[in-house]
């Protein structure tokens, strides 16, 4: 018995030993087993993998290129890494994978496996320019959330699959360049097609070989597309006038197709409109009436076979134009002399036309023109010679057989200049770099990250003008280094346009704190430029990024990581069993706390003290501590974008690739406390575009953070101040108060209750890369609800300048002390002056220097130096829009409008001016050149999002 009772004790350990084992290694080995398996197989036989691929566990040795959420594998970015291979089926098996970015890599090849379509957790697919071939599986249909699709730059071949118009949640759709024929699907009964992608932005399928006629079906006013790209296809058949029904398109390309017939006459109703090409077709009839598209920048309707057409007088009333090719369209008549002094005029080609008499030109004629081609024509005289500095080419009108003078404008027979040499500046002395480095713009020896910057529909032709790639080269450098991406400079070079109209330029990336990039560092830029996170302005949009491989990962050193892991496993595997049961506890202890976490994160919310009762929330996400620790590299100084009395505000970029702006309040904040709970309650609750969007918060650790969206361009006060570069003339100044009133009409009159801001100011008010105004910070925000009959007795708060006089003689707090804050910053949209300046109050100010009876109320002394140096012309509805303020700023509540009211006058306003008012956004014109070569602004910074109560100064801190 003794015997048998000692071997039954041996089999108990035996078993506790292995029960340990089992729990050790599910401890250790941190990926999902499906995960890890389906992995392996799908890379087994792919070349040029990491080299930390080779051994551990991906999700817990980190991987490069991997990212988990728990045990489960979510990401893979793997861009310019040289890989070659084929995707197998075994993709399928990682079945929460949310993010795969494969793109740049050339040597992965063979068709896409038909059981994509179960990653039915995946948003982001993006294959840019890999070597995959073969059909386009009608199964992509069922990745029902995915957001990006890009597979553009492949050789994939047959029908664009129908089933991708059950993609209802789909942003961007990218299939360009590809072999992609047949005819664009549209949908019939029970078959899906592309006209059901009503919230789809993107149509980019230019450079396939489709055929056929579009459908008429295919547009929609539903539709929200900004985009749409069908050039250099073999299409057919006539635009339909459908296509003037979605007003929120940008750029439109079906250039280089087979087209016939007229062009709708409704194309003018698209008034955001910036490119419009439509040259090498075979359209007939009358060169169509653009009147009213007054954001049009980029015009090309070239070698088409309209009717003999006097020249439009649109010509000289779009004042956006900068680019105009109209060659061989069949114009007649004199050339008006205004049309060259539109102000941001470059290039104008209507060579092989029929125009006539003499060409004139005034002292007023654009000071960007560069190029003006008129060969081929019927023009008799030259009058005046043009004092600008440009080329101009009139060879073969009868002036040159004519004139003597005409010699200079005649010889010079030239096309028009398709390549440039233009090459970043250098300010220093270039080193002589070693073999394979490259010297960039700050003169320091690396291996850039290079390849190709396409733009498919550039709004400017004038290669010889150095601006517009400075912009682009600062634009992406400042952009880089804002999403703390490891960049130290970027250089372009070798701009030409190709034969497909596309403008390409060479582009180096040069690493920064060292001489070459890590992978994480090219995944991340490769991932950053194919899913389209950085945005450019308005003159670069929409572009595409084709990356060369990149191997100069640190001269190539072999890391023998697996072996040193499992030498040292092997060495401590007696000590693990000892302490691995005690571990496993621990960590399923952490576990069930996590979750309780999750499920209540305010579970030591202190109700009976300051901050009164647990926050009532409606959907905000929560996120702990170590997410946002992670996402903003360990709140690292470089990523402080702003510090006030509240705290400090972060930039950080969330797991799936969402910029965020991370608020964090300093530990042991009563006050900030207060309005951490008074913000995420009422930010929970309201969504409006207008409106500054809650992602989410942190209530973990002692912390409080609010999560919101990363707002670009700064605040209105920084663009009024001239510290965010980006410039407001009067029409962006009418649709940015547009906007911030929309928003403030919705918290007063579609809130449910109601709520009063009480803190409206112009620091108050974000400008995203679209210039959409959002108003924010909800710190000091009441509800204001049925009970509190017309208003809120309440301790007064707010910003000096700014704060209503009846409140603040009375505590009554009603919805006329935020109309009073808004009419201040109307002014302030007028004058550029703070509302106290000098000991000035600016109503006073505008009030005493007003006279009704003169022209522009003879205010132009008091106003904003930018708005008087415009032509009085064009400041549309100016005297409207200051009564509309000087009501808002009456001082007794009663005599002011609602913000319902003032949202109708801006409207009108903007009518009048011929602007539409349900635009979304203006074309964003700015500048990034600050004292140190960078952008001087940030939205997060002083008070914008930070300060509450009276007006306290600050200390300003602005990282970039």
């Amino acid at each position: 018995m003794k015997v048998f009772g000692c071997g039954m004790m041996r089999l108990e350990i035996m078993l506790c030993l292995a029960f340990i084992l089992i729990h050790c290694k599910h401890s250790v080995a941190q990926t999902h087993s499906q995960d890890y398996g389906a992995l392996i197989s799908l890379t087994t036989g792919w070349k040029n993998l990491p080299e930390g691929w080779t051994g551990g566990d991906p999700c817990g040795n980190g991987w490069e290129g991997v990212t988990c959420i728990n045990t489960r594998i979510t990401t893979i970015t793997l861009a310019s890494m040289g890989i070659v291979g084929q995707l197998t089926g075994d993709l399928a098996s990682l079945s929460k994978l949310q993010i795969l970015d494969l793109s740049y890599n050339k040597g992965l090849t063979g068709s896409l496996p038909p059981n994509i379509g179960e990653l039915y957790e995946l948003t982001t697919l993006i294959l840019i320019g890999c070597g995959f071939s073969g059909r386009i599986p009608d199964s992509i249909g069922n990745l029902r959330k995915l957001v990006y699709l890009s597979l553009n730059t492949n050789s994939f071949t047959g029908e664009v699959p129908a089933t991708i118009g059950n993609l209802k949640k789909l942003y961007w759709l990218d299939l360009s360049q590809n072999q992609l024929s047949g005819s664009i699907p549209v949908s019939n009964g029970n078959t899906p097609g592309l006209d059901l992608l009503v919230n789809t932005n993107h149509f980019h399928f230019g450079m396939n070989q489709l055929s056929g006629t579009i459908p008429p079906k295919l547009f929609s006013s539903d539709m929200n597309l900004i985009h749409v790209l069908f050039d250099n296809n073999k299409l057919t058949g006539s635009i339909p006038s459908t296509l003037g029904l979605v007003q929120t398109l940008e750029a439109v390309r079906f250039d280089r197709n087979s087209l016939s017939g007229s062009l709708p006459s409704n194309l003018n109703n698209l008034t955001n409109m910036n490119e419009l090409m439509l040259s090498n077709n075979a359209f007939t009839g009358p060169v169509p009436d653009l009147t009213g598209m007054n954001t049009l920048i980029n015009v090309d309707m070239s070698n088409n076979s309209f009717s003999a057409t006097d020249v439009p007088q649109w010509f000289s009333t779009l004042r956006a134009l900068t680019t105009v090719m109209m060659e061989q369209t069949g114009l007649q008549g004199k050339l008006p002399a205004e049309f060259f002094s539109i102000p941001q005029l470059q290039t104008v080609v209507l060579r092989n036309n029929h125009l006539n008499e003499s060409l004139d030109f005034d002292t007023s004629s654009s000071q960007q023109l560069q190029l003006i081609d008129l060969q081929n024509n019927s023009i008799t005289s030259l009058p005046r010679a043009p004092s600008s500095n440009f080329t101009l080419l009139l060879g073969d009108n009868p002036y040159c057989k004519n004139s003597l003078t005409a010699i200079p404008y005649c010889n010079n027979q030239q096309e028009l200049d398709s390549t440039s040499s233009y090459l970043t500046p250098v300010f220093c002395v270039p080193p002589s770099c070693t073999s394979g480095m490259t010297s960039g713009p700050n003169c320091k020896c690396a291996y850039p990250y290079t390849g190709f910057f396409i733009l498919r529909a550039p709004s400017f032709s004038a290669l010889g003008n150095p601006n517009y790639f400075t912009r682009l080269q600062q634009s992406l450098l400042h952009s880089f280094i804002n999403m703390s991406l490891p960049v130290g400079a970027v250089s372009l070079s070798s701009a030409s346009t190709d034969s497909f109209g596309y403008l390409t330029m060479k582009i180096q990336i040069f690493p920064a704190g060292q001489d070459y990039f890590n992978r994480t560092g090219v995944f991340s830029l490769g991932f950053v430029l194919s899913n389209q996170t950085y945005k450019p302005s308005q003159d670069f949009e929409p572009y595409n990024f084709l990356a060369d491989d990149y191997t100069h990962f640190g001269g190539g050193q072999k890391s023998h990581t697996g072996a040193i892991v499992g030498a040292v496993v092997a060495s401590i595997a007696l000590l693990l069993l000892l302490v691995c049961a005690g571990g496993y506890a621990y960590y399923q202890k952490k576990r069930a706390e996590q979750a309780t976490k999750q499920a209540n994160p305010f579970d030591a919310w202190d109700s009976q003290g300051a901050y009164g009762d647990v926050p009532q929330l409606k959907g905000a996400r929560f996120f702990t501590f170590e997410e946002l620790r992670k996402c903003t590299n360990g709140f690292s100084e470089y990523n402080c974008v702003g510090a006030g009395g509240y705290g400090k505000v972060y930039k950080g970029i969330l797991d799936d690739g969402l910029i965020v702006a991370i608020k964090r309040s300093q530990v042991g904040s009563m006050q900030g406390s207060r309005e951490f709970k008074n913000e995420i309650e009422l930010l929970s609750r309201v969504h409006h575009k207008n409106l500054v969007k809650l992602v989410g918060f942190c209530y973990d650790q002692g912390e409080q953070m609010l999560v919101y969206e990363y707002i670009a361009n700064g605040t209105v006060l920084d663009s009024l101040s001239g510290t965010s570069g980006v410039q407001l003339d009067w029409i962006r100044r009418l649709m940015v108060t547009l906007g911030s009133a929309r928003g403030l009409q919705y918290l007063h009159e579609l809130a449910d209750p109601p709520i009063i801001h009480r803190d409206i100011k112009s620091n108050n008010i974000l400008l995203d890369d679209r210039l959409t105004a959002k108003v924010a910070d909800f710190g000091l925000s009441r509800l204001f609800g049925d009970a509190d009959k017309g208003y809120v007795t309440t301790q007064v708060k707010g910003t000096m300048g700014y704060l209503d006089p009846e409140y603040f003689m009375t505590n009554q707090l009603t919805e006329k002390s935020d109309v009073f804050s808004f009419g201040v910053v109307m002014l302030e949209m007028v004058t550029a002056r703070r509302p106290i300046q000098g000991g000035k109050y600016i109503v006073k100010i505008v009030k005493t220097a007003m006279d009704r009876e003169k022209d522009m109320y003879a205010l132009h002394e008091v106003m904003d130096p930018m708005l008087v140096s415009s032509s009085t012309t064009q400041l549309v509805g100016f005297e409207r829009y200051v009564d509309v303020a000087l009501k808002c700023a009456e001082d007794s509540g009663i005599d002011r409008p609602t913000m319902g009211e003032v949202v109708k006058e801006i409207e009108t306003i903007l009518k009048q001016a011929g602007m539409n008012p349900n635009a979304d956004s203006m074309p964003v014109s700015q500048s990034y050149e600050g004292a140190d070569g960078r952008n001087s602004h940030h939205p997060y910074t002083d008070d914008s999002l930070l300060q509450y109560g009276m007006s306290v100064p600050l200390t300003k801190v602005v990282t970039v």
